[in-house]
């Protein structure tokens, strides 16, 4: 997510750090590249002249010029109007005790709209309330048949057209009305309304919707919107809050490769803030949208807070315990480290993770293009291939032959053993030093140790060759083969 706006920001804010003093020409010409940054990421173009001026006045009126550190304080400068710039955000959804709130969902076809109100009918139950879905969408019937699936995956009841009632079938005003009904009648804390989409707006779409929301007077109305579309989920969201006056924004898709634009802009064009972002298929994808930790996450701050709270939703905590007890007791094996990555697999995709930790950020496009997956497969491969006393003192145990025997069973290379046994020292002398510490510590720690993780003289530093990217095991293997097929045809030159 914003991979690439991070990496742009981060290269135009370096250039202002690299400045032995900051005058007003060189902060603008450095902000420039922040400006491109910007639009090429898909943000609107009235939107980056409002915010670069904002950034420039907050400069000049905080003298940074004559500051200590100034271009860090141009840094936080832009941070803080990027977290302006998308908040604030108000994350409550207002449910009343003793009331039957109805919220609406709707948006354009293909946004992940169904899908979000079961999502958001999971966080909703979480919380102890009870949930009904209405399947409104009439346009779609396979709309209604996907809510009902879902429905039934969460235990929450589905409300569905009654194809048999006159006057019912076709109607999405009288199915909402019925819904509603329903609800209070069976006392029912929270009415999810499904509406209809289209492929793009147009005037059937705004008076169908108008019409549910006069006749039905849903309490809070959000919009569904594909963060994929740039600035084209903008001007939607411009055009529903115009008919509709509009709660919030719930953003999908914003784990794929979406370039930020929307959601930066989407605030400032419509003063309709993002309320939850789904960040993947999964019904339990949908998270409280937070401007201060996506400003940090977009300026390689990381986002620890996210991180822990995932860490504690998704790990198996009584496994963390026994590890935490082990590290204690001075104790960290290879298959230690292999249960640690399988934890750290559940938090998803390794670059949105050190996304997350603070100062890892620039190790994503380090290992851009590996295939990250195959290699911890073959990482697992050579620690099942050791004997369990291996695995627990492997620096002393294992000798060359033992090496040997452990690369043919895992079919790797002897090095690549080797290569493993050097890393874990240190990475077992780190760990047991963050023994006791909570998690947001350990994070911390990560970030202290970030700059010898990458530094190529460094302990647990990984070759990474011509093109500034971490090697696969494959990479590596063909490169040995290479320098190997060279220096035999150089042998035999010599011969010759």
């Amino acid at each position: 997510m914003f991979e690439s706006l991070t990496a742009s920001l981060s290269s135009a804010l370096g250039a202002l750090r690299g400045r032995g003093k900051l005058t007003a020409a060189n902060m603008r010409e450095g902000l420039d590249g922040v400006r491109t940054a910007l639009l090429e990421a898909d943000v609107a173009y009235d939107v980056v002249n409002q915010f670069l001026d904002r950034v420039v006045a907050d400069a000049v009126g905080a003298k940074v010029l004559d500051a200590l550190d100034p271009a860090q304080q141009i840094v936080g400068i832009v941070h803080s109007e990027l977290i302006n710039l998308m908040g604030p955000v108000d994350h409550s959804l207002h449910l009343e005790a003793g009331k039957t709130t109805i919220l609406m969902l709707c948006g354009l076809q293909g946004s992940g709209k169904t899908t979000s109100c079961a999502k958001l009918a999971r966080k909703i139950k979480e919380q102890g309330r009870s949930v009904l879905l209405v399947a409104a969408d009439l346009q779609r019937p396979a709309a209604i048949e996907q809510l009902v699936v879902l429905g039934q995956k969460l235990g929450v009841p589905v409300h569905t057209p009654d194809t048999v009632a006159t006057g019912f079938a076709g109607d999405p005003v009288a199915v909402c009305n019925a819904g509603v009904a329903r609800a209070r009648k069976e006392n029912i804390s929270v009415v999810i309304l499904d509406t209809a989409g289209r492929l793009s707006i147009d005037s059937a779409l705004m008076q169908e919707l108008t019409r549910i929301d006069r006749a039905v007077g849903p309490d809070q109305v959000y919009l569904v919107v594909d963060a994929m579309t740039g600035q084209d989920a903008v001007q939607s969201a411009k055009a529903f809050n115009d008919a509709l006056e509009l709660n919030g924004v719930i953003m999908t898709k914003l784990d794929g490769d979406a370039r930020g634009g929307a959601a930066l802009s989407v605030k400032s064009v419509t003063g309709v803030p993002i309320k939850f972002i789904g960040t993947g298929e999964q019904i339990e994808a949908l998270e409280d949208f937070h401007p201060e930790r996506m400003a940090g996450r977009i300026l390689g701050m990381g986002d620890v807070l996210t991180l822990v709270e995932e860490a504690q939703r998704k790990f198996d905590q009584d496994e963390m315990q026994e590890q935490e007890a082990r590290l204690r007791a001075g104790e960290f094996t290879l298959e230690d480290f292999k249960k640690m990555l399988l934890q750290t697999r559940r938090l998803g995709p390794l670059g949105k993770v050190l996304g997350m930790i603070p100062g890892m950020g620039g190790m994503q496009e380090m290992l851009a293009g590996a295939d990250l997956e195959k290699d911890m497969q073959r990482l697992f491969g050579v620690i099942d291939s050791m004997t369990p006393e291996e695995r627990r003192n492997p620096s002393r145990v294992i000798d060359q032959s033992r090496r040997r025997r452990i690369a043919t069973g895992a079919g790797v290379e002897a090095q690549e053993v080797s290569e493993l046994v050097k890393q874990f020292d240190g990475m077992s002398s780190m760990m047991k030093g963050m023994a006791g510490l909570g998690m947001r510590d350990r994070m911390k720690e990560m970030q202290r140790l970030q700059g010898e993780m990458t530094n190529p003289s460094g302990r647990l530093a990984r070759s990474k060759g011509d093109t500034g990217k971490r090697l696969t095991a494959e990479e590596r293997r063909k490169q040995k083969k290479q320098r190997d097929k060279e220096l035999r045809r150089k042998n035999r030159g010599l011969q010759g």
